[in-house]
């Protein structure tokens, strides 16, 4: 797991929290807030995804390349 992964989950879950006490609290601005958090943490997950996907790539060609 990289940063990106790592740092979008946790703010994916902190914006889940931050919904779910908006709800509670009857705070519609929290839940906006909470649900945007929400939307950016799962957009740097899914970066994180990609960049590590892609780091796995290069590794496994990186190896396929070398002389025998």
């Amino acid at each position: 797991m990289n940063r990106d992964q790592a740092k979008g989950t946790m703010k994916d879950l902190a914006g889940k929290i931050q919904r779910k006490a908006g709800e509670i609290t009857g705070s519609a601005s929290q839940q906006i807030k909470g649900a945007a958090k929400q939307v950016a943490g799962k957009v740097q997950k899914t970066f994180g995804d990609v960049r590590d996907d892609a780091d796995k790539r290069r590794e496994e060609e990186k190896r396929r390349n070398e002389p025998r």
